[in-house]
């Protein structure tokens, strides 16, 4: 791949300098240096491994998770060649996400998963009829067809809309402003940066990345180009979209969730 290639290829897949660095195992300021074009002629052994994880690495995230070919109804078609026909014929007992004619299996979430979601949507919905506002907030399972296309749906595990002539019958046709994903294991690297690239794209105003293990949020405020931001569950995290003026205390979320972390 040439320089112009990569940064082509590190757009579309949403990558921050830190993520590649974490990646590739190339140090930060020589990533910055590479893609800023301060390095005119970066040595062959770092272009190979920011080309690794440009080019390569991406399909090996996600293998674990994507729905295998021989399952029977899903005979005459490949991966990257599914459509919106073929996620409304699936089984009702088969919770899947298609990105890009792509399948992705969904876990059931943790108890812990879903009570932080559900703690995150009031602090949302608690300000919104504060104030009377007419934006709405959702939890998963419920469907996004985020780029107004027949090759992608996806279920975030909280999403807010605040322009709601998207809601389309059953689904919401187009970008959401707020999407929250809550990561777990079998989801943690698709939502990192397979989803990140995909939300960006679509022009999604902020997009947070909750991780139970470490007890932090990570913050992409898309709107106001400030991100990533991180936060512990000791902080208040402002939403952006209400310009700061809606703040959730992760301290009471943790409080809440604290008899799970107490079993751990």
């Amino acid at each position: 791949m040439t320089l112009e290639e990569m940064k082509q290829r590190k757009k579309e897949l949403g990558y921050t300098n830190e993520q590649i660095s974490e990646l590739s195992g190339v140090p930060l300021g020589t990533v910055q240096k590479v893609f800023s074009g301060v390095t005119e002629t970066p040595r062959y052994d770092t272009m190979r491994a920011l080309e690794n994880v440009l080019e390569k690495r991406e399909r090996a995230f996600f293998d674990a998770t994507m729905v295998k070919e021989s399952v029977p109804y899903y005979a005459g078609k490949k991966q990257g060649e599914y459509t919106l026909e073929d996620y409304y014929a699936l089984p009702e007992d088969q919770r899947v996400e298609l990105i890009d004619g792509v399948f992705y299996n969904m876990a059931s979430p943790t108890l812990l998963h879903q009570l932080l979601s559900k703690e995150i949507c009031r602090a949302l919905d608690d300000y919104i009829r504060q104030k009377k506002g007419k934006c709405m907030t959702f939890m998963a399972p419920a469907d996004v067809q985020l780029d107004c296309d027949n090759r992608t749906i996806v279920q975030p595990d909280v999403f807010l809309l605040c322009d709601l002539s998207k809601m389309k019958l059953n689904k919401v046709y187009g970008a959401p402003d707020l999407i929250v994903e809550v990561l777990s294991k079998s989801t943690k690297k698709k939502d990192m940066y397979l989803k990140l690239g995909k939300y960006v794209n679509a022009e999604v105003k902020e997009y947070w990345l909750v991780d139970p293990e470490k007890q932090t949020v990570l913050v992409y405020d898309f709107q106001h180009d400030e991100y990533p931001k991180i936060y512990g569950f000791d902080s208040i995290v402002p939403v952006g979209i209400f310009n700061g003026e809606c703040k959730i205390d992760f301290n009471e979320v943790y409080e809440s969730a604290k008899v799970f972390y107490e079993m751990m």
